[in-house]
């Protein structure tokens, strides 16, 4: 019965379509053609740039620096320049003060790494062994903790891994 259902439903849009196609196309539209087309003008708006006097006076005006690309450049290149750290006077020794954030998931290794970017330690990959030597891999908790280069190494590892 289904398959007849469906068969009979298939005819009957045929036939509709049928019958709608041929009433269209043998009617004439004689209604479309005397009717007035209407015409819509639009206008559209040119916007001009403005100069480069008139963007530099409106820009300062809003508070920004207005410079050169070579003025930029030379601006970079003495920050650059000026940035080289130079050892401090008197024989002080620099001092890196660095918070670590322990997140869930971390490792002694990602710890390691985070501490070679601060200027801490020197090796990530010794720091991860002293720590498993120690015993103490699993007694990093989630937390921030702040270390400095002046701590001695056993210092750094009692003040991550709580040992």
């Amino acid at each position: 019965m289904r398959s007849n259902l469906l068969g009979s439903f298939a005819a009957g849009l045929l036939i509709a379509t049928s019958i709608s196609g041929a009433v269209f196309f043998a009617t004439k539209s004689s209604n479309a053609s005397k009717a007035p087309v209407k015409t819509k003008q639009s206008l559209t708006a040119i916007k001009v740039q403005p100069t480069k006097k008139e963007m530099q006076s409106e820009l300062s005006s809003a508070g920004y620096v207005v410079q050169t690309k070579s003025d930029y450049d030379k601006a970079i290149a003495e920050a650059k320049s000026g940035s080289k750290s130079t050892p401090p006077a008197n024989g002080q020794k620099i001092v890196y003060r660095v918070p670590v954030r322990i997140t869930q998931g971390m490792t002694s290794i990602d710890v390691g790494n985070w501490l070679v970017r601060g200027h801490i330690i020197t090796d990530a990959f010794k720091f991860s062994k002293d720590v498993e030597n120690k015993g103490i891999e699993n007694h990093l908790r989630p937390g921030t903790y702040i270390v400095d280069s002046s701590m001695s190494y056993d210092q750094v590892i009692s003040a991550i891994f709580g040992s």
